[in-house]
């Protein structure tokens, strides 16, 4: 996030709706929401996760020369962070994506029928694709769909097993904002994306949720429960914001 202290010059008591545009970064086409907020100071720079779109906010009254200027001045900052995430989908013949932390190669069958499967050949890992080249990345996305569906239903069971609680029901969503979240009633709730990462990570948003069970907060005893679950809680989280992004990266189409 880049930010620029600026009071604003007339608060609305109700702003308008978010305006949606597109900027270009480095010859890169980005889409960008802005949304005007009374309560704002300063204008506000965040790119969403994934790194395929931005959000602005600015605080009312702030003209629209102010605006560009600060999209300009802020060019080179957009380039770096930008820079990181992937540019082209790789979710073809030859490209690879991670399966519970290990990169895959991923392989056309050029067979329209066929089970996606994950294999180990002469001590490479591969994930073999059926379908037509379009379908392949919907095709991923429902094995990892179901790879974290297996394995999350499982750990849930075991945690919640664990801590003498109940899950009311447990769903898998494509959400960018967080991991997973448990609602009062014990419903649980998951991204999919997670079945790309580490075993251990896995493992830790299971706990983190089925804590939730239990204290629906983030006080010192949620940590230690979750800490009791999952002892490589810091681990995890670690990994998870130094590469939660890059699985957001992704696109399945």
């Amino acid at each position: 996030m880049f930010s620029s202290l600026r009071k604003p010059r007339k608060a609305l008591k109700t702003p308008p709706p978010p305006e949606r545009r597109e900027v270009d970064v480095n010859g890169r086409r980005l889409p960008l929401t802005i949304r005007r907020d009374f309560r704002a100071t300063r204008l506000t720079l965040r790119i969403e996760p994934g790194g395929r779109a931005l959000r602005m906010t600015v605080p009312n009254g702030v003209p629209e020369r102010d605006i560009r200027d600060f999209l300009d001045r802020h060019q080179g900052w957009l380039m770096t962070k930008l820079a990181k995430f992937r540019t082209t989908n790789e979710l073809a013949d030859g490209g690879y994506v991670m399966i519970r932390g290990v990169p895959h190669r991923i392989e056309a069958t050029g067979r329209l029928r066929g089970l996606t499967e994950a294999l180990i050949i002469d001590d490479e890992a591969v994930l073999r694709v059926g379908g037509m080249e379009e379908s392949i990345p919907r095709r991923i996305s429902d094995f990892l769909k179901k790879e974290a569906r297996l394995e999350l239903d499982r750990l849930v069971a075991v945690h919640a097993g664990r801590i003498d609680k109940k899950v009311k029901s447990l769903t898998l969503r494509d959400t960018r904002s967080r991991w997973g979240s448990c609602s009062a009633d014990g419903a649980l709730s998951f991204s999919w994306r997670i079945a790309m990462a580490p075993p251990g990570v896995i493992d830790y948003l299971a706990a983190h949720e089925v804590a939730h069970l239990r204290e629906m907060n983030h006080s010192p005893d949620f940590w230690a429960l979750c800490e009791q679950l999952c002892p490589t809680t810091e681990e995890a989280k670690r990994w998870l914001k130094r590469n939660g992004s890059l699985l957001h990266a992704l696109d399945f189409g």
